[in-house]
């Protein structure tokens, strides 16, 4: 075939051959570009550089409004109802029926409450320290309430004090979770978070501000040999830095070399550690909001306290109140020391439970009825309608050594018959039972005396708590009181057995405020 014939041949293979340069119309060549300048392509490049910034810069813009928002409160804060049923004396106080639910509606705008809950590993985890903290952020004010610790509660074991919740209920959630709903029957609403912070999380977030200008009340020294932990500070203003800081706050009595006890530290005892620890508290507070006015540093600590504490808020929730506070919040301003508040909840002796397991009486206090309702609706309470006395539950003791309780319902349903079958065989030559009495009028509860303070210490001493903490964790659920337990496995807080005539506090019914049928 001629090459023609093969070229029109389907499935042969082309051959290729030069094609004469095509030219525009016109006659005229298209002109080649003039290569780039070194400084033409340094502006190409910058302006390339330039459109990838913004564009980051908008999606992390994007995403950290998304993840930093304030805590969501879509969801109720729950209120704890008074039960009205049950085996109730004839000298208890009647519960009047209200409406416990609460809508959303009802809650005031930007305001958050909290649990504050301080463990110390040298104390073996106990909570000691438990605060109930709101921040009003729509008004920038900061109240913080401390709990005593040796609070009286009405739970079925036999230590009936706060902080024995929650290890009881096996520590991690399910005991934040009773403990979280112990704390609401005393105040009246269950806090909307929970923050348990390890000594350990102060230290650090002391050092990651430079440290704390704090003036040490008095020279402290506790060498503990057993747990190799030292305490050693001189006393007047100085810089504390994150280990000094955790001393400060662990301190409660000084010791010698080789650990023996020499006095009882701080001369109003836990009433004056209780102080110092809230002044050092409000103290770095103050430090924080005068040191820290970028929004880095603030991401900064709040990934320091994600990593120390355990918390129901997430980092976004923890930066937003961060800047809330420090940088303000829609044009409210920031936080200023003139609204942070730091007290300690109000109480009244509450001495006279005795102990089925030591056979003593552990020291005991109990909240003033009336100053604590007014104080929670003043700076606590997330509702705009106040909360009524009837929707707590404090306990208290009558003057026959029984035991009582303003909700109606005792959970520990053997003490009573125990200290009336105590009674009656101990007989009037036991000075340390209860005084039985007729009377069933209800009386107002004595004054404390404050040379005798009670033990409401908020964390415990580096040598250990003096508090119960069982091991067992109840097989309950914490909707449900556990087992009363016979035997915890620390001895209760040291404090002299009152006689009868000391128990002041005991009454034939509720403290003063409490509404009577």
């Amino acid at each position: 075939m001629t090459p023609e014939q093969q070229k029109k041949k389907g499935g042969t293979r082309l051959v290729r051959t030069e094609k004469p340069a095509r030219t525009p119309a016109g006659g005229k060549k298209k002109k080649e570009k003039a290569a780039r300048t070194p400084k033409q392509q340094a502006l190409r490049i910058l302006f390339i550089v330039v459109i990838v910034l913004a564009a980051l810069i908008v999606a992390v813009g994007g995403a950290y409004l998304l993840l930093v928002r304030p805590p969501d409160m879509s969801k109720p804060i729950d209120r704890p109802s008074v039960s009205d049923g049950g085996n109730v004396d004839s000298n208890q106080p009647g519960v009047e029926d209200g409406d416990d639910d609460r809508e959303l509606s009802d809650r005031k705008e930007d305001f958050y409450t909290f649990l504050l809950v301080g463990r110390d590993t040298y104390g073996g985890g106990n909570t000691d320290t438990m605060m109930l903290a709101s921040y009003d952020v729509a008004n920038q004010h900061l109240n913080v309430m401390s709990l005593p610790r040796d609070t009286l509660v009405n739970v079925s074991w036999d230590i009936k004090k706060l902080n024995s919740v929650y290890n009881m209920y096996g520590g991690g959630d399910k005991g934040m979770t009773a403990l979280k709903e112990e704390v609401g029957e005393l105040v009246g609403f269950q806090p909307d978070f929970t923050v348990t912070v390890e000594w350990e999380a102060v230290g650090k977030l002391v050092d990651a501000i430079g440290g704390v200008y704090f003036d040490v009340p008095r020279r402290m020294y506790y060498n503990d040999l057993s747990q190799n932990f030292k305490i050693d500070l001189k006393k007047g203003p100085q810089t504390l830095n994150g280990s000094q800081a955790m001393q400060l706050l662990r301190y409660r009595h000084d010791s010698d070399d080789s650990g023996h006890i020499l006095n009882s530290g701080y001369v109003d005892g836990d009433l004056g550690r209780i102080k110092v620890q809230q002044d050092f508290l409000k103290t770095t507070i103050s430090q924080c909001l005068e040191k820290i006015g970028d929004a880095s540093t603030i991401t900064k600590l709040a990934k320091i306290f994600m990593e120390n504490v355990t918390t129901d808020l997430n980092l976004g929730n923890l930066i937003w109140l961060g800047q809330s506070a420090i940088l303000g919040s829609n044009g409210n301003g920031r936080l200023g020391m003139e609204n942070v508040s730091f007290i300690t909840m109000p109480w009244v002796s509450a001495n006279g439970v005795r102990s089925r397991t030591y056979n003593n009486y552990p020291s005991y206090v109990a909240p003033d009825v009336d100053e604590i309702v007014q104080v929670v609706n003043e700076s606590f309470n997330p509702y705009t309608t106040d909360l009524r006395q009837d929707e707590l539950d404090i306990m208290y003791v009558n003057k026959d050594g029984t035991l009582a309780t303003t909700g109606g319902v005792l959970a520990d349903t053997k003490y009573n018959a125990w200290i009336k079958g105590y009674s009656g065989s101990s007989g009037s030559s036991s000075s340390a039972s209860p005084s039985p009495s007729p009377s069933t009028e209800p009386t107002t509860p004595e004054v404390p005396d404050v040379s005798q303070s009670p033990d409401v210490s908020p964390s415990p001493s580096p040598s250990g708590s003096a508090s119960p903490s069982p091991s067992t964790s109840p097989s309950a659920s914490p909707s449900t009181s556990p087992s009363p337990s016979e035997d915890p496995s620390v001895s209760p807080s040291a404090s002299p057995s009152p006689s009868p005539s000391q128990t002041d506090s005991g009454t034939d019914g509720p403290p003063a405020g409490i509404p009577m049928d």
